[in-house]
């Protein structure tokens, strides 16, 4: 797919859809009198696979939190899942996050746990019984390709081996939406390759995947909706 570098002369068209997972109207985030996000009006459809991307400092960071309340919003709304994050009270942010798997450039595996335990947390805080925290543990790891690297400890593992350890701690808790921010941005080729292909996998189960990204070379590979952004507003909206 085809991808203007500078496409500011593009229709913006919001792919409206009454049964959206994720509804965002006229969405701003300020930090003082910086605008982030910028009147954003987009709607992601349950089972898309998305990427948001644009330059540095266009917001597509900002844009992931405002969807799990990682920030708060200044100005609009967001629906994600029928809740309405402008009037979500604080003890229902934990059933909001629940909905999200959320993967990081950077991983934010905790070191000193080995893999088996960094991906079973998320099970045990939900007050999952032991032999079922195993079973599902497990089961992730071997659909990573990380089954024989349980006991391992994060800081003995390459850069592609966390990102997948970090996948399948997202997906622990059987979310609906899968965020992931810059995901392959501090890997080599192949690896990264490895990576957007186990996203592709999980997508093909279900889940909304939304990748915020500046490659446009992944971009470019797959023909699925992307979202550009520029100086915090969406300026173009291609596929569907």
């Amino acid at each position: 797919m085809a991808l203007n570098p500078e496409p500011t002369d593009w229709p913006v068209r919001q792919n409206p859809d009454n049964q959206a997972l994720i509804r965002m109207f006229h969405v701003s985030k300020r930090y003082g009198s910086k605008a982030a996000l910028d009147d954003v009006s987009l709607d992601f459809a349950k089972g898309q696979f998305v990427f948001v991307t644009g330059p540095s400092g266009a917001g597509k960071t900002t844009l992931l939190k405002l969807l799990y309340l990682g920030e708060a919003l200044t100005e609009g709304q967001i629906l994600v899942d029928g809740m309405n994050l402008a009037r979500i009270n604080r003890r229902t942010i934990p059933k909001l996050r629940r909905k999200f798997g959320i993967v990081f450039q950077d991983y934010k595996l905790i070191p000193t746990l080995t893999v088996y335990r960094n991906v079973a947390l998320v099970l045990e805080a939900q007050g999952k019984k032991p032999r079922l925290v195993e079973k599902k543990v497990r089961s992730l790891l071997r659909s990573v390709g990380m089954e024989d690297r349980a006991k391992a400890l994060p800081p003995s593992l390459s850069g592609g081996e966390q990102q997948r350890v970090a996948i399948a701690r997202a997906m622990a808790g059987d979310p609906k939406i899968i965020l992931a921010d810059e995901p392959t941005g501090s890997l080599d080729p192949e690896a990264a390759d490895s990576i957007f292909k186990l996203l592709r996998s999980f997508h093909s189960r279900g889940v909304t995947v939304i990748i915020a990204t500046h490659d446009r070379d992944l971009i470019q590979k797959e023909a699925h909706r992307v979202i550009y952004l520029k100086q915090g507003r969406c300026v173009a909206v291609e596929g569907k």
